[in-house]
């Protein structure tokens, strides 16, 4: 998934986006809400989780522009206030989940992933096709049986792909929901990952090249 991190603090806010790459997620960092704002009418993000007392542009404004524009984008608001009233004032700005400092952030991540899954239709608890299993959850990938040891970014890649069920996905896509915005858009990085994934994967080759279009699992 694509995730924004929202967080003035520095060495929380670097924390947060290593533990959710950790969890294959893309994810990319911005200090104040300004700054949030540019990020979120450019790209497309899963998840936003936001700081709820940010400079530029406060939290709460954030949330109520990006609910007020229709955008899919979940949100995960993060605050120091602890009160229910705070909670139920976040919430009803449009916040999709309220979580207060501070946290684990095994829990931080499996609130980020359960938004996700609202974010777009309904994957089934594990993906399955041409003789491919994934579980997002345990982070494990089968091929007829066989466990298959991915990277991270292989992973993720795989995974948009089983989720396309059986449609294209242009090298575009792949870089949209799998790398994040510093990724050079004319680098190779997408075709290296599915060189890789393709050599791991094993005969017979079970991701095809749609020339012109991008990739798929037929």
């Amino acid at each position: 998934m694509r995730v924004l991190v929202v967080e003035d603090e520095p060495l929380l806010a670097a924390a947060i986006a290593e533990w959710l790459r950790g969890e294959t997620h893309a994810v990319d960092l911005t200090g104040d809400g300004g700054a949030a704002l540019e990020r979120l009418g450019i790209n497309e993000y899963d998840v936003l989780v936001l700081d709820r007392d940010i400079p530029v542009v406060h939290g709460d404004d954030v949330c109520r522009q990006l609910v007020e524009s229709g955008s899919p984008t979940r949100v995960l608001m993060l605050t120091a206030a602890a009160a229910v009233t705070d909670r139920v004032e976040g919430l009803g700005l449009g916040a999709d989940d309220y979580l207060t400092k501070p946290f684990a952030f095994t829990e931080l991540a499996a609130r980020v992933l359960a938004l996700g899954r609202r974010s777009r239709p309904a994957d089934p608890p594990v993906l399955r096709r041409a003789g491919l299993t994934l579980d997002p959850a345990r982070h494990e990938v089968f091929r007829d049986g066989r466990y298959v040891p991915l990277s991270k970014k292989e992973f993720a890649v795989l995974a948009e792909l089983l989720r396309a069920d059986g449609a294209t996905v242009s090298a575009e896509q792949l870089l949209e929901k799998a790398w994040d915005e510093h990724v050079d858009p004319f680098t190779g990085a997408v075709r290296l990952t599915i060189l890789k994934l393709r050599r791991k994967l094993g005969e017979p080759g079970v991701v095809e090249t749609v020339t012109g279009v991008g990739y798929r699992i037929p």
